[in-house]
């Protein structure tokens, strides 16, 4: 089997289980007192539908109640994707700066170690009305609190990766009279690259969450305020509608990274490669 042919039969496999998974949430949905709890696909369909696409395309006629509550999507996402994105540039600029700082510098980790430690232990979620109260209700709270979220994974990768570059690597590269800088963007930044990009992947979604949790706290704009206001309804249908928009732009973000890196680690051989191999 060639592998754009396995490629296709995966794709078939996990649209099917897509399928499935819609077919089984419908039929468990006809149940009024379940619909109540887990919502109606088709009504969360109409719902994101009506947020996006104009009211004159005939989507009242396709999803029945689709257009109720109407909400001006694009300013609401709009602010929680700027805060995402900010957080998560913010947080892994920061990460990738202090954990090359700590991995080359010993004696600054051993001292940073037990503190490290206790701000990772701490659950972040406390820090967001403080937040609150240093940066007001506006965007920067949320981002500082996803920044928080971001920063320790992609920290924690670039320490290891640093710390796991070979000594006989190093070793040779010494021998060849390479300076600290040269060490630094030859040795060291190439071993904790494939780090870097495995935290980022992971990174995407402690953004979202960070900003989303943000936003259920204290704010008047942004996806997790639609969802907010519509839990205090009871309007199940628009939660699980603001759930998939954000799941969706998450992929995007995720799909984005993943194309960056394989763009910058095309020198790394593919799992398939390597099987072959």
């Amino acid at each position: 089997m060639s592998p754009r042919t396995s490629e296709r039969s995966l794709r078939a496999w996990q649209v099917a289980v897509l399928v499935a998974m819609l077919l089984l949430w419908h039929a468990i949905s006809r149940n009024e007192q379940t619909a109540f709890f887990l919502g109606e696909p088709v009504k969360v369909a109409g719902r994101v539908w009506s947020w996006f696409l104009p009211v004159d395309v005939g989507a009242n006629a396709l999803f029945p109640e689709g257009l109720a509550g109407r909400a001006d999507i694009y300013v609401h996402l709009g602010v929680t994707l700027l805060e995402t994105v900010l957080a998560f540039a913010i947080g892994t600029v920061l990460g990738l700066a202090v954990g090359l700082w700590l991995a080359l510098a010993p004696t600054a980790s051993a001292i940073s170690e037990p503190y490290i430690k206790a701000l990772n232990s701490m659950p972040r979620v406390i820090l967001a009305p403080i937040f609150a109260m240093w940066f007001g209700l506006g965007i920067w709270s949320k981002v500082a609190l996803a920044v928080t979220l971001v920063f320790f994974i992609v920290f924690f990768n670039v320490y290891q990766g640093v710390r796991e570059v070979s000594p006989v690597v190093l070793a040779n590269a010494r021998m060849l009279g390479a300076s600290r800088r040269q060490l630094l963007r030859t040795v060291y930044l190439p071993s904790a690259t494939s780090w870097v990009f495995s935290s980022l992947h992971t990174s995407v979604g402690l953004a979202f969450v960070g900003a989303v949790v943000g936003e259920y706290l204290g704010s008047a704009r942004g996806v997790g305020y639609l969802i907010l206001q519509a839990e205090g309804t009871f309007d199940v249908n628009t939660v699980f509608a603001g759930i998939v928009v954000l799941t969706a732009f998450a992929l995007l973000l995720d799909a984005l990274v993943g194309r960056i890196e394989r763009r910058l680690m095309k020198w790394q051989p593919r799992q398939g490669e390597t099987e072959r191999l």
